[in-house]
């Protein structure tokens, strides 16, 4: 799926998740069909050339955002205080 397919809103909820360190490339594809490479092109049409070369120096390597690097005992996409 292109982000270019994607509502006002789903793009916004990506670029949450992909912003949050907890949540893993995974369960952006798993919910919205967008590949690593799908949403690293999205943020960076998306956010502010400064914005984006943050984010990415924050995610780059990061355990947390990668599924195959976190630890095995870690098996959920969302937090344990977010409802439902």
């Amino acid at each position: 799926m292109a982000s270019t397919a994607l509502s006002p809103q789903a793009t916004d909820r990506v670029i949450q998740m992909a912003w949050e360190d907890r949540t893993p490339f995974e369960a952006i594809e798993a919910q919205f069909g967008l590949k690593e490479s799908d949403v690293i092109r999205l943020m960076r049409s998306n956010l502010k050339r400064q914005s984006f070369e943050l984010w990415r120096k924050r995610v780059t390597r990061r355990r947390t955002k990668h599924v195959a690097l976190r630890d095995a005992k870690v098996n959920r996409f969302k937090s344990y205080d977010q409802k439902g």
